[in-house]
């Protein structure tokens, strides 16, 4: 693709970023195939070539409209594009780019611009966002229909945690809404790894991720954020942890990109990078311990074996991360028997705020995606990421959680390491 970038970008970190990206795509389409809005809308601009075409079209100096704003603002970030492209182009920045140039010169309406404000103050703040959420859960019974299905039950407890310290350390990401929606994944991971031999650790301080606050496009605010997980982390890194762990897939795709967004920050740069380098889903910790894993899993004949789930592999997991089947194996090492889920390629529509910022087309997608799920007339649903988790249990009643809690259950109970503690 030619570009012909106007001048107040073209010199800048992000107008080199952008034109390179551009660049790379050859207009093939083959995205088109896999993205999920274009699959509903069948229209150009609401797929990642036409919405390539309008951020390049803003790049070389044309002024966007509300329109353009509308279309950019529908893109899930699912990055399935990503997946699909032949030559790498990198859509996640460049949207992510484009967006933020058209933010600051389409003024946004007053009720929308309150409402992102009001979920940029409450969903990266744990405190606030479980105190609003204890009182929802609090009045759900009162709730007409339409609404409770908005305001999760209250799910599993996080369950008792081993006090054992072990030799290998390992940082976790709890997260701004994971702890209050769903406190027992963490639970899980650390208990799963306790048994590896892995102490998961918690850092002082270490709050969201900033992947809220980035994509409603604050993007420097979200910096800051991005800053601060690096001081609280720092720490615990200077002294030997030796990787941080992600068990919500969407802030993994977030703090995997802290090196590139800060790179150009002579305080944090070094530093960004390393947090980044040594980010790790939380499959991606167990799978390298298949072995002791395997070793750990109970023989005899239990309750898990052959039953039927069906693994929902979010986009950040499968698209962001690029980790494909990775779970899966471990789900059938378990004895778990998975079934056929139908197009599981495409996005569930949670994608951070896009369900509540666009709840037509995220239902939309919800429910193609419930049924998908459903096919297989499995007995639960499996997933690795907290927003597609409390948004497809919205929408079944199939019990939806983490897979890290499956595998908790199944490991044995007395298998506890015996390695020496530090």
């Amino acid at each position: 693709m030619q570009t012909n970038l106007a001048p107040f970008i073209k010199d800048t970190p992000e107008g080199r970023e952008a034109d390179a990206i551009l660049r790379k795509c050859t207009h093939c389409g083959m995205c088109t195939a896999t993205c999920p809005t274009y699959q509903l809308l069948s229209d150009e601009l609401d797929g990642p070539r036409g919405r390539i075409y309008l951020i390049k079209q803003v790049l070389e100096g044309a002024m966007p409209t509300a329109k353009t704003q509308l279309h950019l603002d529908r893109c899930l970030t699912c990055l399935a594009c990503e997946t699909t492209c032949p030559t790498g182009v990198r859509y996640g920045r460049l949207v992510d780019i484009g967006r933020h140039l058209v933010e600051a010169r389409v003024p946004r309406g007053p009720a929308a611009s309150a409402w992102r404000r009001i979920l940029n103050a409450v969903i990266p703040n744990p405190v606030l966002f479980g105190s609003l959420l204890a009182l929802g859960r609090l009045a759900r019974p009162l709730l007409p229909a339409a609404l409770k299905r908005s305001v999760p039950p209250a799910t599993a407890p996080a369950g008792p945690q081993s006090g054992t310290v072990h030799a290998r350390k390992m940082l976790v990401l709890d997260g701004c809404v994971q702890p209050s929606l769903s406190p027992a994944t963490n639970a899980a991971a650390a208990r799963v790894l306790d048994k590896l031999g892995i102490t998961l650790v918690r850092a002082k301080g270490a709050g969201c991720c900033g992947g809220v606050t980035f994509h409603l496009n604050r993007q420097e605010a979200a910096l800051e954020a991005m800053r601060a997980m690096i001081d609280a982390w720092w720490p615990h890194i200077e002294q030997g942890a030796e990787a941080i762990v992600i068990t919500a897939s969407g802030c993994g795709v977030t703090v995997k990109e802290y090196g590139h967004l800060l790179q150009h920050d002579p305080a944090y740069a070094a530093r960004a990078k390393r947090v980044s380098d040594m980010t790790k889903d939380i499959s991606e910790v167990v799978v390298a311990e298949r072995a002791k894993l395997k070793a750990l899993i109970t023989h005899h004949p239990s309750p898990i074996t052959g039953r039927r789930v069906a693994f929902h592999a979010p986009c950040s997991l499968q698209h962001g991360l690029k980790l494909m089947g990775g779970v899966e194996g471990l789900l059938a090492d378990l004895g778990y028997s998975l079934t056929d889920v139908p197009e599981a390629h495409l996005c569930c529509g949670s994608a951070g705020t896009y369900s509540i910022l666009q709840p037509e087309l995220s239902q939309r997608l919800l429910e193609n995606k419930v049924a998908a799920l459903e096919s297989g007339a499995p007995t639960a649903i499996l997933t690795a990421n907290i927003g597609c988790q409390m948004h497809i249990q919205s929408a079944t009643l199939l019990p939806v959680r983490h897979w890290i809690e499956a595998l908790d259950e199944v490991l044995e109970p007395s298998a506890v390491s015996n390695q020496r503690s530090d």
